[in-house]
């Protein structure tokens, strides 16, 4: 049976756009545009979790709005990734690159032509589908 990942997020909205970020070489999944987050630790709500990683991975602080926008489970051959997203507003800081190679901010009828990894994908047909941005 394969390792179970529960990981989150962010639909991060500025300005009608969503921020957009590519994986950096020699991970799993480089070069694939996903929304930013990770995992969520032993102890930690989701929410909790999902600024925790938008500090460390973009020295960003936001806003999570309370529910959950979309869930995902999809197994890949490292594991099973169980991802939920939620629709963030930025408070303070811009988005820095710390462990993606790109960032884009993109309108949410543009955001499905980058090439997203696979558990992202329906959050970018949700977003695609509801016009948020």
């Amino acid at each position: 049976m394969k390792k179970e990942i529960n990981v989150v997020g962010a639909v991060l909205v500025k300005d009608n756009k969503i921020l957009c970020c590519q994986r950096g070489p020699g991970r799993n999944l480089a070069h694939l545009w996903e929304f930013p987050g990770g995992k969520i630790e032993t102890g930690e709500t989701k929410m909790e979790a999902l600024s925790r990683e938008l500090k460390e991975e973009l020295k960003i602080s936001v806003s999570i709005e309370n529910t959950e926008f979309a869930f995902c489970q999809f197994e890949y051959d490292f594991g099973v990734v169980n991802l939920t997203t939620f629709v963030c507003h930025l408070i303070h800081g811009e988005p820095k690159l710390t462990e993606h190679v790109a960032i884009k901010w993109l309108a949410s009828k543009e955001i499905k032509e980058l090439n997203w990894a696979p558990a992202d994908l329906p959050t970018v047909n949700k977003i695609v589908h509801e016009g948020i941005g």
